[in-house]
């Protein structure tokens, strides 16, 4: 039998912990079934009001997280907090179209266009962390509170600081490949109900050695 989240709220009693997917209604932002937020300062089915920053009607950017990423308080600057480097003057003047005579549909000539923010798999993202648009953050990766992203990060990665530097990898060199080999993280509920505590214990061994006796 398949294990079934809660519509929202995961863990009983929790008012402040929800799985993500099922509060998003803005088309430019997805996550995965088990992508889960906490906010213990705002309710958190206020996500895309309070961490969704600066997101115009002609962006036309997707922002993609993805099953088992596990986040905290954070922002997400869409393209048109990034106002247009080679210009002049640093005044968005084709975002207020109304004044200076210009058209609605030019609106994106305010900013530079720097790509899609994509989050990766069981990534944990720390309070008031910010990822500026065009990056890339790999699976496994951790973002220390307040850090600001501003370019991509490698999987299972540590990073912190402003703006944030890697610290060190989260596991071993040697886990590392073998983790993203045999991606775990896209198995079916009951597969990785059945090897967590080889999971939660680190022990890739274990894990190789359950998909040897029972998958290959």
């Amino acid at each position: 039998m398949a294990i079934v989240p809660e519509h929202l709220y995961p863990r009983i009693g929790d008012r402040q912990t929800i799985y993500l997917k099922d509060a998003i209604s803005n088309p430019s932002v997805t996550a995965g079934d088990y992508t889960m937020y906490n906010d213990s300062v705002n309710a958190p089915l206020l996500f895309e009001r309070n961490n969704v920053l600066y997101q115009s009607d002609k962006q036309g950017q997707t922002d993609n997280w993805q099953v088992l990423f596990h986040c905290l308080r954070f922002k997400l600057p869409f393209n048109s907090a990034s106002h247009k480097l080679g210009s002049l003057s640093a005044y968005p003047f084709p975002l207020f179209f109304e004044q200076w005579h210009s058209k609605r549909e030019n609106v994106a000539e305010a900013w530079d266009n720097e790509g899609d923010i994509v989050i990766g798999i069981d990534v944990w993202i720390g309070y008031e962390a910010v990822i500026l648009s065009g990056v890339t953050i790999g699976d496994g990766t951790i973002i220390g509170a307040r850090a600001l992203v501003n370019r991509d990060v490698e999987p299972c990665t540590i990073v912190a600081g402003v703006p944030a530097k890697p610290i060190r990898k989260r596991l071993s060199e040697q886990t590392v490949p073998r983790l993203l080999q045999i991606k775990w993280r896209d198995w079916p509920d009951e597969r990785i109900a059945a090897n967590i505590a080889a999971i939660q214990s680190g022990d890739i061994e274990q894990l190789m050695d359950w998909l040897y006796i029972n998958i290959i």
